[in-house]
């Protein structure tokens, strides 16, 4: 759908595909009562779920595990150019064995190496996302 604005809406599967391009996005959480914003890599899950990597201890599992979070994504290559995705879901930190073995395996490494690692998983409930294409039409 193509808006007047220089904007046009993404539908789930687009969105999807243009995370699985980028390798960095931003987790939006509450940390004491305050809205916080955390750059973090990632990776798409075959249920479309994100995934991340973070220590078991970090302030950043202690806060969204079992919470709603948003995360963002986007590419803006040029001026007028680029799109943006925001996924909306549940995070939950991985507890079963067998699921962290095979993320260890196939999902993202952190950045830092973490000795007590655990993964995030972040439900794709909402996902939208805007691509711009190019300023407004005047006439």
């Amino acid at each position: 759908m193509f808006h007047s604005d220089g904007f046009r809406a993404l539908d789930r599967q687009e969105c999807l595909r243009l995370l699985g391009r980028v390798p960095v996005g931003r987790v939006v959480y509450t940390r004491q009562a305050l809205p916080a914003v955390l750059p973090v890599n990632f990776s798409l899950d075959t249920d479309s779920s994100l995934l991340l990597r973070t220590s078991a201890s970090s302030g950043l599992a202690r806060a969204i595990d079992g919470v709603v979070v948003a995360f963002e994504a986007d590419d803006f290559p040029a001026a007028e150019q680029g799109w943006s995705v925001v996924v909306t879901g549940k995070a939950t930190v991985v507890t079963d064995p067998a699921e962290h073995e095979r993320l260890s395996r196939t999902g993202p490494h952190s950045w830092l190496v973490a000795h007590d690692g655990v993964f995030v998983r972040i439900g794709s409930e909402m996902v939208t996302g805007r691509e711009l294409t190019g300023p407004p039409c005047v006439a």
